[in-house]
């Protein structure tokens, strides 16, 4: 579920979402911070969160810095946890109730920095709240649609929320409201998008993709994907713990 073992042209073509925002964030970050253009500099101003501007009627600064960042790093975070973490949910929910959820948690992020947060020039940005929301979701399931994350996947995203909760609050220059008012609007659009979903499956994804080129395939892997090894359980584990890692030492940096 949270271990990629797709190639990148697999990747591309399974979860076109994260694809387009991964690359979004990277070609954004390129013009506004590495090339420094003029005009992207300009986007940039435009689309920050400030509550000031947003108290006078600059709505749009409620949903733009869901997709902008403060530099490379930042960046280069946030897409690295889109690719762990948001496939599963886009194949799960869908192409429209995914980008309904993550549009959602973000804004619930951005709208909640408004009023709770007193300073009328904070300014902030990224997509960590509607990160966050994804989180949510799988809270959501772990607590309540058991039936589609087992145990081991349900063990890291114990880890990886808890985690990514403390570092919010130990860090500097974190936007703390956004992270946790984007988790509550995850859960909170849980049960509606959840609504029909199904377990991830990898083998799902690919008899979907290739359902319509008008041939019969084959699958030599049909009987092992009928049931839950320990085998697999532990490579799941493994991978928790390789995400756990790696997840420090980028925070840390």
């Amino acid at each position: 579920m949270f271990v990629r073992t797709e190639s990148f042209k697999e990747f591309l073509k399974f979860y076109p979402v994260i694809s387009f925002l991964v690359g979004l964030h990277l070609v954004l970050w390129l013009l506004m911070d590495f090339l420094q253009l003029g005009f992207a500099q300009e986007w940039k101003a435009w689309g920050m969160g400030v509550n000031v501007f947003v108290l006078n009627g600059e709505y749009w600064r409620l949903v733009t810095p869901i997709f902008l960042h403060a530099g490379f790093a930042h960046a280069l975070f946030n897409s690295f946890s889109l690719v762990l973490f948001g496939p599963a949910l886009e194949q799960m929910l869908g192409k429209v109730k995914f980008i309904a959820l993550y549009l959602f948690a973000g804004i619930a992020g951005n709208v909640g920095t408004f009023i709770v947060d007193p300073s009328a020039y904070y300014a902030h940005l990224g997509a960590s709240g509607a990160i966050f929301g994804i989180f949510g979701v799988y809270i959501f399931m772990v607590w309540n649609r058991k039936h589609l994350i087992d145990q081991a996947n349900s063990q890291i995203i114990g880890v990886i929320v808890a985690l990514g909760l403390f570092m919010t609050f130990v860090r500097p220059n974190i936007n703390i409201l956004g992270h946790l008012f984007g988790l509550i609007g995850g859960f909170a659009i849980a049960p509606v998008v959840l609504r029909n979903a199904r377990p991830f499956s990898i083998w799902q994804v690919r008899r979907s993709t290739n359902r319509n080129d008008g041939d019969i395939h084959f699958d030599p892997d049909r009987w092992r994907k009928k049931k839950f090894s320990s085998r697999q359980t532990g490579k799941y584990i493994v991978g928790g713990i390789i995400l756990f890692l790696v997840l420090i030492a980028l925070l840390n940096r």
